[in-house]
């Protein structure tokens, strides 16, 4: 396997800004009734999020997944303060801190 040029947590926190963001893209279409041309680059920016999961450092894309899950966790949190201007409460924060917990055991801690 070659070793991916960005960093694993470079690639899942810019897997999870572009995850977010194309969703949010529809988000805003169908709930918060913006143009569909909002759908264009959500679907551009899904695309690059499928690409840079693939350089996450796993022979197993199940592994990846799950440890991408808690990077994309509390990106959302951050999305939620950050973007839609609503401050996370505590347990927005506690379940974004666990995520992250989670993610760095599947990521970091020794195979047999």
């Amino acid at each position: 396997m070659m070793a991916p040029a960005l960093p694993t947590i470079a690639i899942y926190v810019l897997a999870a800004l572009a995850e977010i963001a194309g969703c949010f893209a529809f988000w805003a279409w169908l709930r918060l009734e913006k143009s569909a041309f909002w759908l264009v680059p959500g679907v551009a920016a899904l695309i690059a999020f499928a690409c840079l999961l693939t350089l996450a450092p796993s022979d197993q894309a199940g592994r990846a997944f799950a440890a991408y899950g808690g990077v994309y966790i509390a990106s959302s949190v951050l999305w939620l303060w950050a973007v839609e201007g609503r401050l996370p409460d505590q347990w927005d924060i506690a379940g974004a801190l666990l995520a992250i917990a989670g993610a760095g055991i599947i990521l970091f801690m020794p195979r047999g």
